[in-house]
């Protein structure tokens, strides 16, 4: 058989979608991008905005493989399989556990019809494996699922269902693996890996794991995903100093600058936590880069409240910010509460939002300008060579003589701000 895949919303979906490209694989199916005989796509949800994607998907997908058997998973999938089948669009839908299963329907459903309703998403974490996409070097290891937090504008609790952990050893053997395929980068990624974990028996941090696998892994750089800040104390920056393996990059989810805001959303930390929490990042890993996810227009936001975001950005002096205007998204407390913004006044404090942050980033990557960094070139990028350090900023290098290799590290001279990230030359003792 040929299976097609498509790929909504985060690094969760995108690993699991590569893992079912492997598992096809696996089973001798042939990876193809059109004429499909099956065609699997994997849902977001995150906002209404994703709804309205995941359905313009399905119509693109059916009208370019007309007689192939469409199979929906994901969040979406999970927390809304009637508006899916109302598209008339999609032969079978399957929601967020058991993607083997998704296969075996598809593979069912070419040979004739069959339906599978969707599985509750608490059914233990699913161990899949974690692929690298071909001709690159970072793989992406998903080592959570599920999230217990319940802010009130979100619907992944509902989708992803509890926090479930992948154990350690099985951890440490993907890991393993991954390096064994020519992996330099490995990036831990989840929908909540602060809470890593919590779910085992015995406890295990998220902090334990990452020690164990700086410690087994020493010439592997790890990455890790969008972290709680709650979780960064002490303790988290003492443990982890001194691993040349670990990123520079913590990406923390602030969301927003106001407390009274942040209590509205119902997220567990002031402004005051986090900004300790940036302040122990930095003395204990300098230039370390910070960045962050905000929502702009939540219910009720004041311009006032507004300015203190906007405030408390430039206090924490993010190297990269996120913003998102606040969507409606129904099934969450936030959707009914009063004060709804204007659709035109939240793309107005998001572009004033971007402003700031664009501004932040230039100030951050302005510091590097005339530094010496090594670099892993991962691909060719309009005439020079994309690569990512330690600190996870884009490089793109000027190869006239063309001499970077893919896979293999390279020292570079950053010379200045290009595109998103910095332009660099490689140093003079590799000219």
């Amino acid at each position: 058989m040929r299976f097609a895949f498509y790929t909504l919303g985060c690094k969760v979906n995108l690993f699991e979608t590569q893992a079912l490209e492997q598992l096809a694989a696996a089973r001798g199916h042939e990876i193809v991008a059109r004429d499909a005989d099956a065609v699997i796509v994997n849902t977001c949800t995150v906002t209404s905005v994703s709804d309205h994607k995941n359905i313009r998907a399905f119509h693109r997908l059916r009208r370019d493989n007309p007689h192939a058997v469409i199979a929906a998973c994901g969040c979406f999938a999970q927390t809304d399989p009637e508006r899916i089948r109302a598209t008339g669009e999609i032969d079978l839908v399957c929601g967020t556990t058991d993607r083997a299963k998704t296969l075996d329907l598809c593979e069912q459903a070419v040979g004739g019809a069959v339906d599978a309703p969707a599985p509750a998403p608490d059914a233990g974490f699913e161990q899949l494996p974690a692929g690298v996409p071909q001709g690159r070097t970072r793989a992406l290891l998903k080592i959570e699922d599920g999230c217990d937090n319940f802010c009130t504008y979100c619907i992944i609790p509902y989708a992803r269902g509890r926090v479930r952990s992948l154990p350690p050893a099985q951890v440490e053997q993907e890991a393993a693996r991954l390096v064994a395929s020519g992996v330099h980068e490995i990036v831990l990624t989840g929908i909540e890996i602060a809470a890593y974990g919590r779910d085992l028996h015995p406890q295990v941090t998220l902090v334990d794991l990452l020690v164990r696998l700086l410690e087994a892994q020493p010439n592997v750089r790890f990455r890790l995903g969008s972290l709680d800040p709650q979780l960064v104390d002490e303790a988290f920056c003492a443990r982890l100093q001194g691993f040349d393996g670990l990123a520079q990059h913590f990406h923390l989810s602030l969301q927003s600058g106001c407390d009274s805001v942040l209590r509205r959303m119902g997220r567990r930390y002031t402004t005051a936590q986090f900004l300790a929490c940036v302040e122990r990042l930095r003395a204990a890993f300098p230039d370390c880069s910070i960045t962050t996810d905000l929502i702009v227009g939540f219910p009720g936001e004041t311009e006032q409240e507004f300015a203190q975001t906007l405030a408390f950005l430039r206090r924490c002096a993010f190297a990269a910010v996120h913003v998102f205007p606040y969507s409606v998204r129904e099934g969450t407390r936030a959707a009914s509460m009063p004060a709804q913004i204007e659709r035109p006044l939240k793309a107005a404090r998001a572009a004033q939002a971007k402003r700031v942050a664009d501004a932040l980033r230039s100030t951050y990557l302005s510091r590097f300008v005339g530094r010496t960094l090594e670099v892993l070139p991962e691909h060719p990028s309009g005439g020079c060579w994309a690569a990512h350090g330690r600190y996870g900023f884009p490089v793109y290098i000027d190869d006239p003589a063309d001499r970077c290799r893919k896979n293999r590290p390279v020292r570079v001279q950053l010379t200045g701000l290009h595109r998103d990230g910095l332009r660099a030359q490689l140093a003079p003792a590799q000219e």
